[in-house]
């Protein structure tokens, strides 16, 4: 983040903004060092509605700053109390929560973005395949590769997430291709970084 922040500042004269999904423990990390190469802002939630696949916690980071050049002002107190009213708002939508309950290491190396994460355990959810999120995270990278390490943003993101969905479900690669899968090996959603595997254009 600081080498990303850095070189973007030094050569455009832009307002930088970071945000940041909480899923693999690094986004904390990536904001303070964010922070310190001159980001302008940066994305938090309070911390009653944080972390997982939301948000750092705001408290955490203006404790961290408190006393530096960096420091928010913000007063932690306050902040308590707005993290109490939202922790009772919280248990009202328990039903719609995610999985997820801390860091989950697996998501460096799917690299899955915090919101695709939720859509894939909807998708598996209502196929009965909740049990099948393993499989399906280590079968994304394969299919990003296969898409030619297309990057993973909405609705981008979708598509391969739910490419590899079909191929765990079916249990066979590809033998189903969601019409958006279709459209990306046909450069409808442009050219990726390296060609897409050549014997699914087929």
């Amino acid at each position: 983040a600081y080498e990303l922040v850095s070189e973007i500042k030094k050569r455009f004269e832009v307002r930088l903004h970071l945000h940041c999904h909480a899923t693999t423990g690094m986004a904390e990390m990536a904001l303070l060092k964010a922070i310190e190469a001159g980001v302008d802002g940066v994305d938090t939630a309070i911390s009653s509605m944080s972390a997982t696949y939301g948000h750092p916690a705001t408290e955490a980071l203006v404790a961290t700053l408190a006393g530096t050049k960096y420091d928010t002002g913000l007063d932690i107190l306050k902040l308590e109390s707005i993290a109490a009213y939202f922790r009772e708002v919280r248990k009202k939508y328990h039903a719609f929560e995610g999985q997820l309950k801390g860091y989950d290491s697996r998501i460096l190396v799917a690299q899955v973005p915090g919101g695709m994460l939720t859509n894939l355990e909807s998708q598996l959810k209502q196929q009965n395949a909740a049990d099948k999120l393993d499989l399906v995270l280590a079968e994304i990278p394969r299919v990003r590769e296969d898409l030619g390490f297309i990057p993973l943003v909405t609705p981008t993101s979708q598509i391969v997430g739910t490419q590899a969905v079909l191929n765990v479900l079916t249990g066979e690669r590809y033998k189903t291709i969601a019409k958006e899968t279709a459209g990306i090996l046909k450069g409808e959603y442009g050219h990726t970084p390296v060609p897409v595997h050549a014997a699914l254009q087929a």
